[in-house]
């Protein structure tokens, strides 16, 4: 479809979008005003049982995703709340899987043993177990993943991208009607291919409070080797044309944290800053040096428990980087912390070439906490640089990655 073949109303809106600066080119005005029926996909769906389907302190389900190919589907998912007082109401986290997963029971006892309703739920139109990329699909599942990279000449409600953000705004649907659930308090997290697909919901659903990718980024055509391979020819620019997170990022408003690993092969710092800078809403980082690229450890940062409890339940905000900057090899970076700063570092590198292959160091930074600073010398030869913050949890906060050679 093309800006020419959408009705007057989507027109008027792709064009309202632009006017607004909301999104950055028509490609993305377009797929915002032809994509999704946020009014249908606010209700909640109906849900069903999942006979055949238990885990220790959660429960299976399926709900009505969006048709594909003119059928009904429906998605499985695994859900639990954490005890609490009749009438009470506790916050809740929709968890997106990454590449080759699927609904994971774990992770929902996590967030449960944190005091959290959540869900998680497959979006490649499978059912919980087997192996990675080797998940049972059931007969009513929507389009299977990753990224759909050989459906681009489907009409977009067919497509896996289309479905699996639905996935995740219906999960939120659900989610917000049950009793036990406020509804004003809800985050959302994702690993991975769930980082990208958070990204995009980040900026779609206005219902969430807090989104927190982890490795899952936007500006994925600027690594050269992603997404190659994966289609017929010109998928790669298709796809990105119509789901980069680039596309989405501009109207994404609430609080985000991004977690990324210094040498994570799929989402290259760059990439990372590119999109958390074209995020408006309030940001914070945690890059951790050489990161492990996993479920389970996407799945573990405390950083993200941290921000919801402090959205969510009152608790502390984590520390925040209000300032970095360098008067030649002096570096420095100011900051805010309601709990004590015990650590300071400065990871650098002295290496070129692709990201994924080159070598951090990690030397002590002075740190003043009394006056929320942090200083450091760069070494020589260093390519770039950035601060974490450690603070008494062991909860890792850090600055931008700054460049010493040049734009």
């Amino acid at each position: 479809m093309t800006l020419r073949q959408l009705p007057s109303a989507a027109l008027a809106l792709a064009a309202a979008l632009l006017l607004l600066g909301l999104f950055p080119d028509v490609a993305s005005a377009e797929q915002a005003a032809a994509t999704w029926d946020l009014k249908a996909l606010s209700k909640p769906p109906r849900e069903y049982p999942a006979p055949g389907f238990s885990a220790p302190g959660v429960r299976g389900l399926f709900y009505d995703g969006l048709p594909w190919k003119g059928k009904p589907t429906r998605v499985f998912a695994w859900y639990a709340a954490p005890e609490h007082k009749a009438g009470e109401k506790v916050p809740a986290m929709i968890l997106v899987h990454g590449g080759g997963g699927t609904a994971f029971d774990d992770w929902v006892r996590l967030w449960v043993k944190r005091g959290y309703a959540a869900i998680s739920m497959d979006t490649c139109g499978c059912t919980a177990g087997g192996e990675h990329n080797k998940r049972p699909r059931h007969e009513m599942g929507g389009p299977p993943g990753w990224g759909g990279f050989d459906q681009l000449a489907d009409p977009i409600a067919d497509q896996w991208m289309y479905h699996a953000v639905a996935d995740c705004i219906l999960a939120t649907s659900l989610v917000s009607s049950y009793p036990e659930v406020d509804a004003e308090r809800i985050g959302l997290t994702g690993i991975s291919w769930g980082g990208i697909l958070t990204c995009v919901v980040a900026g779609v659903d206005t219902r969430l409070k807090f989104a927190a990718p982890v490795y899952g980024c936007g500006y994925l055509g600027d690594n050269a080797g992603w997404g190659k391979g994966r289609g017929p020819e010109g998928s790669q620019e298709r796809w990105l044309d119509l789901w980069d997170p680039s596309r989405y990022l501009p109207a994404a408003r609430m609080p985000m944290l991004w977690i990324v690993g210094t040498n994570d092969f799929a989402f290259p710092l760059p990439s990372v800053q590119k999109s958390y800078r074209l995020a408006p809403g309030p940001r914070a980082l945690s890059i951790r040096v050489r990161m492990p690229h996993g479920q389970g450890q996407g799945a573990a940062p405390e950083e993200i428990a941290a921000l919801a409890d402090h959205l969510f339940k009152g608790g502390p905000p984590p520390a925040k980087v209000t300032g970095q900057g360098a008067d030649g090899k002096a570096a420095w970076v100011t900051f805010t912390s309601a709990r004590p700063v015990v650590k300071a570092e400065l990871n650098y590198t002295c290496d070129k070439g692709a990201w994924k292959d080159r070598k951090w160091e990690t030397a002590a930074a002075d740190l003043d906490a009394a006056a929320g600073k942090a200083k450091a010398t760069v070494p020589d030869g260093a390519t770039q640089y950035y601060f974490n913050l450690i603070d008494e949890r062991g909860l890792i906060v850090s600055s931008e990655h700054l460049t010493c050679e040049g734009p």
